[in-house]
């Protein structure tokens, strides 16, 4: 299997520091406000590869952090006024339900920044010890020039760094490329050696990391982003920390773009993740997103999403047989195809094409095809529930059905109702009506003791 590593620009043959164990970690989200469709890019992929590593039969431990410290949960408990508390823990759930929503698996480890604050603190202690990190009236910053190495990740010299850097108002930093390991907050701060305060953000991602899966990992992930200063910032506080490398493998994700610009909260151009799921189901935006190299940029549009829409019914709609719990299914050309995909650096999209080639077979009655792409398509993350209606696709549906019967129908409780009606008068046109453009709109309904049930024709 090989991987880019963004830290060397190469890609490498991806090899484990313990045997047939992987320690991965994923920066993770501050909690302050709606997941966005870049969130879904970052966490799918790396839920992509998560799965993937599980599947070639590693033990994996994937830690992925909360920020439930920082600026921006400040300012809205403030602008609200609501304890910062209050506001991390509401929008952690809002974050959670998001992901299970697009059908990402729960990390085996999932940090708070808030819990972990002893360890944050005694890193910034050896910090100082070790002359890389120096006090100022209860502020701890890192001495950058004091790292030769800062600026490798981000293929940036400190000589062009430094041309740039500029110390804020307020800030009594040595260097202008200093950073901030923690900063002086009577407010809202924690009591440490250096007075009330809390931590920089680089520096809570190096204590969770260390804490939970040692000084030397193999895997740290996020998006294109945070390559500077946040990654940047923390290869340089822990190897200087722990006097050993920090990570063997550094992946990054591209950006999902809007009219070519780089889609963010801050420009204001974002979608949430639940405004998407309004239109387009999990199965659809992973399509999207997959269909794309991870490392490369992702442009949103409305026909990107309905061409993704299209792709994963052509998948998921092949004709289903009994799963063969028994199937070997390495013996297969296609899993070796998929699995030389994907070992090249996650080629999700050339791995969809395998997908593709036996949902055609699966048609075709061979026998082998659908248990095979049932297990390669859960292994990047696809259900294959019965297809569900978005609210906008289940209101474009009624409003075909009620053009085509002259009537209007608001739900579809109402039109089963109006159906049932019929039937029990023994009006067997207008019941005859209303199933001939259900099948029209690609709607079958089912009859059962309990009660009649819809669903989408498979």
């Amino acid at each position: 299997m090989k991987l880019h590593n963004s830290y060397t620009n190469q890609i490498e043959e991806f090899n484990t520091i313990e045997p047939n164990k992987v320690k991965m970690y994923v920066c993770g989200p501050t909690v302050y406000d709606n997941a966005h469709l870049g969130h879904a890019r970052c966490y799918i992929t790396w839920d992509v590869l998560y799965r993937y590593l599980k599947f070639k039969g590693y033990d994996v431990t994937y830690c992925r952090n909360v920020t439930d410290v920082d600026d921006k949960i400040l300012k809205k408990a403030e602008k609200e006024g609501k304890t910062p508390e209050e506001v991390s823990r509401y929008w952690y759930g809002k974050f959670t339900e998001s992901m299970k929503a697009l059908n990402n698996l729960q990390p085996d480890i999932e940090p708070f920044a808030t819990k972990t604050l002893g360890e944050m603190i005694a890193i910034n202690k050896d910090l100082i010890n070790k002359g890389y990190a120096y006090e100022v009236n209860g502020d701890v910053y890192f001495r950058v020039k004091k790292f030769p190495r800062y600026g490798y990740l981000s293929k940036q010299p400190i000589d062009k760094l430094e041309s740039g850097a500029r110390i804020e108002v307020g800030e009594q930093k040595e260097d202008p490329l200093d950073f901030a390991l923690w900063k002086s907050d009577p407010k809202f701060g924690y009591n440490s050696p250096w007075g009330v305060g809390r931590p920089g953000w680089h520096i809570e991602c190096s204590a969770m990391s260390r804490k939970h899966l040692g000084k030397t990992i193999d895997i740290h992930a996020g998006g294109a982003d945070l390559i500077f200063p946040h990654h940047e910032n923390e290869i340089a506080q822990s190897e200087c920390a722990n006097g050993c490398k920090f990570v063997n493998y550094w992946l990054h994700n591209g950006f999902v773009t809007i009219n070519n610009e780089k889609m963010s909260k801050s420009l204001g151009n974002f979608l949430t993740i639940d405004e998407l799921l309004k239109h387009y189901d999990a199965n659809t935006i992973r399509f999207f997103i997959l269909t794309n190299h991870y490392r490369m940029p992702v442009e949103f549009s409305d026909e990107a999403l309905t061409s993704a829409s299209n792709g994963v019914k052509r998948m998921l709609n092949a004709k289903r047989t009994k799963i063969d719990k028994g199937l070997d299914i390495t013996k297969f050309d296609e899993y070796k195809e998929f699995v030389d995909a994907m070992d090249d650096d996650l080629n999700t999209s050339k791995a969809l094409a395998v997908l593709f080639d036996l949902a055609n077979k699966a048609n075709k009655g061979v026998d082998y095809a659908f248990t095979l792409l049932y297990k390669l398509a859960t292994t990047l993350g696809f259900t294959f529930e019965k297809a569900s209606l978005s609210e906008e696709e289940l209101k474009a549906k009624l409003e075909e059905i009620s053009a085509e019967l002259g009537e209007n129908y608001s739900s579809m409780e109402a039109l089963i109702a109006k159906r049932k009606e019929a039937r029990d008068a023994k009006n067997w046109d207008i019941a005859d009506k209303i199933r001939i453009a259900l099948d029209k709109a690609g709607i079958v309904l089912k009859d059962s003791k309990e009660g009649t049930v819809w669903e989408l024709k498979s």
